[in-house]
């Protein structure tokens, strides 16, 4: 199983350039991957270009875009020129996000998730690949290629939890990313269904990128109240409370990985049983709780 980490969100003028130090830290501290979120603060895309140019050797992901703001010819227009500038060490996390943000936020129609993934898929992947393409489905068109010069495919990893969601990134894409999601439910509902999709299409067997928060502490419940304030939010989302439920979670801070060295390298490891291939550490520690949950992560590249 391989170790990245979850980048930070920088605000202020010198936002990228703390970005950079950042992934630059992630690089010389051996990490195999640094991942950018795209919420509401800097555009994940555009910031992995400027911010990890100079930075060479290490992976760079999203996790993820939303999709439904972005026409799939534009997303891969701007997937392929951050490529460009990273030599292709992108990997690019999308997903529908939420009906709070997409409809509440964005004024979109979040109708059918899966279809409009589905749609977006079959005009996204061929242009990543270099190839022009000609769709015409319910909700999406397009008919155009794109003359950027990678020369190699921008692998795509899908944000996919429920079953549907898990069939199309095992069919289509290079594996699933996931947030706020546990070993058990990995193990007996995320793997299986993403590996058989992945196997009957013919396909690789996918990644399965976890991002969970982490804190190594001597105060776990100081610590878990922490992460139950910070994270409350993904608790009252559907697609992350439907997958609490699986696992037997009262809430995010139950997912969170939390406690002393020996701890935390316990629920580490559950995760690699359960067929993760790429752990990311969601690292909301403070004070001296900070350098002990760095040193922790950097232990486990050995």
């Amino acid at each position: 199983m391989r170790i990245g980490i979850s980048l930070s969100e920088p605000s202020g003028p010198e936002a990228l350039s703390e970005l950079r130090d950042e992934i630059a830290r992630a690089a010389d501290d051996g990490f195999a991957s640094a991942w950018k979120s795209n919420i509401l603060g800097l555009d994940a895309l555009t910031a992995l270009a400027v911010a990890g140019h100079q930075v060479p050797d290490i992976e760079l992901g999203t996790a993820v875009v939303p999709t439904y703001p972005r026409h799939p010819a534009a997303l891969a227009q701007q997937a392929r020129t951050t490529a460009l500038a990273l030599d292709d060490r992108l990997t690019l996390g999308i997903g529908p996000s939420h009906k709070i943000m997409i409809e509440n936020m964005f004024g979109y129609d979040f109708d059918r998730p899966v279809r409009h993934v589905s749609e977006y898929l079959s005009i996204l992947l061929p242009l990543l690949d270099g190839q022009p393409v000609a769709f015409a489905g319910e909700t999406l068109r397009a008919d155009l290629a794109l003359s950027i010069p990678n020369r190699r495919r921008v692998p795509v990893v899908l944000a996919a939890l429920g079953p549907q969601m898990l069939k199309l990134a095992g069919e289509r894409t290079d594996g699933t990313v996931l947030w706020m999601t546990g070993p058990k439910t990995i193990r007996e509902h995320i793997v299986p269904t993403i590996a058989s999709a992945a196997e009957a299409a013919g396909r690789p067997a996918p990644r399965v990128v976890c991002v969970l928060p982490i804190c190594v502490t001597s105060d776990p419940d100081a610590a878990r109240a922490g992460a139950a304030k910070i994270f409350k939010i993904y608790g009252e989302l559907p697609s992350y409370r439907a997958m609490m439920d699986r696992e037997g979670a009262a809430g995010p801070a139950d997912l969170a990985i939390i406690g002393d060295e020996d701890a935390a390298r316990a629920q580490v490891k559950s995760l690699a049983e359960a067929g993760v291939t790429d752990f990311v550490a969601g690292d909301f520690s403070r004070g001296d709780d900070s350098a002990r949950t760095r040193a922790f992560l950097k232990s486990l590249l050995s």
